[in-house]
């Protein structure tokens, strides 16, 4: 008897402040010294989509924040490098108890922002997601850990999971220090794979590379496709690009010769994050639903990709706004007050959702 599994994937976890400042519902009492903390609840922002990241046996993500701790007035504006200009994302640990709470299991954390406070900020950053039970993959502590695969026993199935950026934002990793992230580097990735190939039965890379807000893929991200396809990737998932980008499935014939059912996805697009410059796209993104099949004599093969399309919500829910994230189809068959006044746009980001991909929930 053959077994299905299933795992979830979506894109950008992309807290700014003017989220954090949404989400924040009052003060913790001061600590010893007077300062003052803030209760938050990013748990409501995932309420409408989590079945569809609980039910699966694995949900993915790219943490496009980190946790590095520091004043509470640091969360509530945007930061910018002085040396790059680029903003510098930080959010509070409650972030992750709510992304644990909503089904996330594995974070990839090897993109772009993943040094804005530094290795310190890197270091933190995994040790609150290691206290909130969250798996993580692309960033790491020390050589131990830049040397470890992450593989993940799902009903008798070995899932492989790795994730690499291709820079982060002009900051360079400290050198003689033990900590990093892990790069888009052929020969590198090529090792790691091989590794993979050799513990897992289905292998999963989260690429993070692209142009942002641009809706094609560029060359260099289909031509990395086609090299983890070859070295044994059965799926693809972008991420970067901060809007939706096409899907493909191939069947490719590995360097072990193996062939194989292989899907990527060039962006999974914002799962959570704001309007930029008055254009929807960056709030529109996609849950993928990929299904693996385990046949009763033991191989292990892509049995199929469904979508659900999402939209960030951000609205006005009696005086005060609130964000919630939103399964597309579902809030425009059933229309809540609280996104009304969004409606027309909600459609027009389905219908383009719907000639990129055909979703089916």
């Amino acid at each position: 008897m053959s077994r299905e599994i299933i795992i979830a994937a979506v894109g950008d976890l992309l807290m700014k402040p003017l989220l954090i400042r949404l989400m924040r519902t009052g003060d913790k009492p001061r600590d010893s010294v007077g300062n003052k903390g803030g209760l938050y609840k990013f748990e409501q922002a995932f309420e409408s989509v989590a079945r569809y990241l609980q039910d699966a046996h694995l949900t993915i993500g790219n943490l496009e924040t980190t946790f590095a701790g520091g004043p509470e007035d640091g969360y509530m504006k945007t930061k910018r490098n002085p040396k790059t200009g680029n903003p510098s994302f930080n959010c509070p640990d409650a972030f992750a108890s709510a992304l644990k709470a909503s089904g996330f299991n594995v974070l990839a954390t090897a993109n772009n922002h993943c040094m804005d406070y530094g290795i310190r900020g890197l270091r933190r950053t995994l040790e609150v997601l290691d206290k909130n039970g969250i798996a993580h993959v692309g960033t790491f502590r020390n050589r131990q850990e830049s040397r470890s695969l992450f593989v993940q026993n799902v009903e008798g199935v070995r899932i492989g999971i790795v994730s690499y950026t291709r820079d982060t934002n002009g900051i360079p990793i400290p050198k003689n220090q033990p900590a990093g992230v892990k790069k888009l580097v052929r020969a590198s990735m090529k090792k790691d794979l091989k590794r993979l190939r050799a513990i897992s039965d289905f292998i999963v890379v989260c690429m993070h590379c692209g142009y942002e807000y641009h809706q094609s893929p560029s060359a260099h991200q289909k031509e990395l496709v086609r090299f983890l396809f070859r070295q044994g990737a059965d799926v693809v998932l972008g991420s970067h690009p901060h809007v939706l980008q096409p899907a493909v499935c191939r069947t490719v014939k590995d360097v072990d010769g193996r062939t194989r059912d292989r899907f990527a996805i060039y962006s999974l697009g914002n799962f959570i994050s704001t309007r930029l410059h008055s254009k929807d796209a960056a709030l529109s993104g996609l849950i993928v639903r990929i299904r693996i099949r385990k046949a009763s004599r033991g191989s292990v093969r892509l049995a199929g990709v469904e979508y659900v399309p999402t939209w960030v919500c951000i609205a006005r829910n009696g005086k005060q706004k609130k964000c919630r994230i939103v399964p597309l189809r579902k809030a425009i068959a059933q229309p809540e007050p609280f996104f009304a006044g969004q409606l027309d746009r909600m459609k027009r980001a389905y219908r383009s959702t719907l000639r990129m991909y055909n979703p089916k929930e």
